[in-house]
């Protein structure tokens, strides 16, 4: 009696090197190779927490509502222009239902110097409302509740349990996004891709403060035009394309506020 022959199984690679025999299953998609050992890329994040031990969000804030007011604010606007918008909005408001008792012509008339400030007026207000509804006037420590508020998206809602509330997460804005792809640490075409490969590569001990150690070099030193090379202390491991120095910077700790000061001057 001829043999049956059944229909081809494709056989899907799986992380621990076994295979899978799932009929029509398709590839995985491979995580792309990055040019660093584990050693290298545990020694960059040393340089960075040795630099910068104890690195601090440089929006203005005094309290968790207030943190997620001012990353809201943030999209497409610099710190500095948003603390200075802010100082007088929570002097007037820094809880939600101060804020939503404000209203939201008030809130526009705080923030009009924010890029879209009358869409960010209306998410405060919406978002106040919403915190004083349900949650008790508190910001909780859920990702999905944040993102579940008016104008949260992941990001914002990855910088409030980064910040707040002391999680490892790891908020990409156009910084980290372009430090990802041009270290080639964490190459991605979306933010998510990048944020997902960035914490397969970090160390554990170095998660928490990841964040801040990643903007903070791509706003003042791995610049978008060009790269201030001679001021990297990670020049001598650094694989990217555009860099023109490999010599690394002296590894000081730097001083409180200078990035602060700095981010001001060219505002």
């Amino acid at each position: 009696m001829a043999e049956k022959i059944g229909r081809p199984t494709l056989s899907v690679k799986r992380a621990g090197g076994g295979t899978s025999s799932r009929p029509g299953a398709r590839p995985a998609a491979r995580r792309p190779r990055i040019p660093y050992s584990r050693d290298e890329i545990a020694e960059i994040f040393r340089r960075f927490s040795v630099q910068r031990p104890d690195p601090q969000s440089e929006l203005e804030y005094t309290n968790p509502f207030t943190l997620l007011v001012a990353v809201v604010l943030s999209a497409q606007a610099t710190d500095a222009g948003v603390n200075k918008a802010t100082r007088a909005l929570f002097a007037a408001a820094d809880t939600p239902a101060q804020m939503a008792a404000l209203g939201e012509d008030a809130i526009r008339e705080h923030i009009r110097t924010i890029g879209l400030f009358r869409t960010k007026a209306k998410n405060v207000q919406a978002l106040s409302e919403a915190l004083i509804a349900r949650h008790g006037g508190e910001v909780p420590a859920d990702r999905a509740a944040l993102e579940a508020l008016p104008g949260v998206g992941r990001k914002t809602a990855n910088v409030v349990l980064n910040v707040a509330f002391g999680e490892a997460t790891l908020a990409v804005d156009t910084h980290i996004f372009r430090l990802g792809n041009r270290l080639r640490l964490a190459p991605g075409k979306t933010p998510e891709e990048v944020e997902t490969r960035l914490l397969a590569v970090i160390p554990p001990p170095y998660r928490r403060h990841a964040h801040h150690w990643l903007i903070l070099h791509g706003r003042y030193v791995c610049k978008a035009r060009k790269p201030e090379c001679p001021a990297c202390v990670i020049a001598d491991l650094c694989k990217a394309a555009e860099k023109w120095c490999d010599i690394p910077a002296p590894l000081v700790e730097l001083g409180v506020g200078m990035a602060v000061a700095r981010d001001i001057a060219e505002s």
